[in-house]
């Protein structure tokens, strides 16, 4: 076994480690895609299943929750058994669950199945961007297979919708699922060949009560945001609660545990813990508009699968570019303006979302989506390279398991709370005919792709009138959604600023500076941004 170590000196990367990131990316791409290409399939699914309006969200997020609900875990796991050991384990286990959510006969079986793809998914997310850590010693090299892996990462995000358009236009919605098959297949047959091998040796006993205290924290308040969303009820509320209450037992355990599952230590770090902040509430706020988006092309505009995702390949392009735009640029300019720059940007995307009509909204919704992707750009591709570099190698794999964990689960939660203010806005506004029946006029209220199932069941111009109801009432929401964003956008593209106002246009982690200083550093620690290397510390000044 082919075992590296993070005290090795620096070296360049051969052939061997850029075969290795292929295999790296590929995986991370595809947990992204997973993320969105049902997004598409939801009105195919909506025919065949005939899920409610709250098993449709969960089919969508479950994946999201149970991805960011075992990120942390899976990420110290890795560190723990090894970090190419837990991802070849979690390939296979992530290409059998696709199978089974692919040919799910019920909505019950296909929010089986997505949980399982997201547990699944948490054991391949930390391993891959730790693994590159690992193989690449080399600051600059680091800093290329960084930036390629969040394109990838990223590029899966906002390619999943055309991927998913153009699977949706020859083959039935299963077909979209079925994709990891050979990703994973190619990653089982090369990963032993081309990847290294890594774990600290260090590492304490994986402590499950913590695993439990961290489902427990999650998942019941998610569920009772999406609940509430609905109406106030004493479950929902209660759930909340059970929620916080979880989440403080669960972070005064870390706190004294000699090998936490969560290292506390970690948000001690200043350019870590703006980093993870920013990537949880950018998260938040993207997550729910990508759906609306999708959906108002779809089911409004009327626009099938293919020409949805072809309409959003623009903004897929434009979040690249400014990704890679944002790494030259970051040598020139301090990581503060750019991410703020970018936010901003997106804000202005946001505000175009607002305006949109409920006819002939194409062409504002498809600049819209190029302004937010690409304004997002800067703050992904900056975000990650703080979040590899801040923290002590020894701990990389769970530093990375926690950054994708808060944008893993703000985008679940922001499909969550954006999609649930958004259908609000549509119950609230939507005015179904006399003609139909009662559970046919309760379904229509629950969310549009209901609405343009039922109408064939009515005569004209009943059924019109229901559809341009139904499209009205969603584009109002789409329209609420957007004038929040915008509104919470600009005050992220502030944060950006004062989180990150001090770093140099060099980028270079906060330990750096506070290790200059004069704190104790890390035996052989490395940073892997700007062109040194610098010993760092596990914990600096907040």
């Amino acid at each position: 076994m082919h075992t590296s170590t993070e005290n090795d000196p620096a070296a360049k990367a051969g052939r061997r480690e850029w075969l290795g990131l292929l295999v790296l990316v590929l995986p991370a791409f595809l947990l992204a895609v997973d993320m969105s290409v049902l997004h598409l399939a939801l009105p195919h699914l909506a025919k065949d299943l005939q899920p409610s309006s709250t098993q449709q969200l969960w089919i969508l997020d479950i994946y999201g929750f149970m991805l960011a609900g075992f990120l942390v875990t899976m990420g110290t796991l890795g560190d723990r058994i090894g970090r190419r050991k837990l991802l070849l384990i979690g390939g296979a286990f992530f290409a059998l669950a696709s199978v089974l959510a692919a040919y799910a006969t019920s909505p019950e079986m296909l929010i089986a199945a997505r949980a399982l793809l997201g547990i699944a998914g948490a054991t391949l997310a930390p391993s891959t961007l730790a693994l590159i850590t690992n193989m690449f010693k080399d600051p600059k090299q680091r800093g290329v297979a960084v930036a390629v892996w969040t394109s990838c990462f990223v590029g899966g995000g906002v390619f999943g919708p055309i991927i998913g358009g153009f699977m949706l236009s020859a083959f039935w919605w299963g077909s979209v699922l079925l994709l990891a098959v050979p990703v994973m297949v190619l990653l089982l047959i090369a990963g032993p060949i081309l990847l290294p091998e890594y774990r600290n040796g260090e590492a304490g006993r994986l402590d499950l009560f913590s695993v439990v205290l961290s489902l427990l924290t999650i998942l019941p308040f998610i569920y009772g945001i999406k609940e509430i969303a609905h109406g106030w009820a004493p479950l929902p509320v209660a759930a909340l609660v059970a929620g916080l209450v979880f989440g403080v037992l669960f972070v005064r355990r870390q706190g004294q545990l000699t090998h936490p599952l969560l290292d506390l230590g970690l948000f001690k770090i200043r350019d870590y813990r703006g980093a993870l902040l920013l990537s949880l509430l950018v998260g938040t706020i993207t997550g729910g508009a990508l759906l609306l988006v999708n959906l108002q092309l779809q089911m409004v505009e009327g626009l099938s699968p293919m020409k949805t995702g072809l309409c959003l390949a623009p903004s897929a392009l434009g979040v690249l570019v400014t990704i890679s735009l944002a790494t030259g640029l970051a040598t020139k300019v301090r990581p503060a303006y750019l991410m703020a720059g970018g936010l901003l940007a997106a804000a202005a995307g946001y505000v175009i979302l607002s305006q949109v009509p409920s006819t002939d909204s194409v062409g504002m919704v498809v600049l819209g989506a190029i302004l937010i992707n690409g304004g997002l750009g800067p703050t992904v591709a900056l975000g990650y390279g703080m979040v590899t570099t801040a923290a002590p190698p020894e701990k990389t794999g769970s530093a990375s398991a926690l950054s994708e964990t808060s944008g893993e689960f703000g985008v679940a939660a922001g499909i969550a709370i954006l999609g649930s203010i958004g259908t609000a806005v549509y119950r609230g506004q939507i005015s179904v005919p006399d003609g139909l029946s009662a559970d046919a006029a309760k379904a229509a209220r629950e969310g549009i792709s209901n609405a343009v199932a039922v109408a064939p069941q009515l005569s004209e111009p009943a059924a019109g009138e229901l559809l341009a109801s139904a499209r009205e009432a969603f584009t109002s929401g789409l329209n609420v959604v957007g004038a929040l964003a915008a509104v919470l956008f600009v005050g992220l593209a502030a944060l950006a600023w004062h989180w990150f106002r001090h770093m140099p246009p060099a980028p270079a982690p906060a330990p750096k500076a506070d290790a200059a200083e004069g704190a104790e550093t890390a035996e052989g620690a490395e940073t892997a941004v700007g062109a040194a290397e610098t010993p760092v510390k596990e914990s600096v000044r907040t």
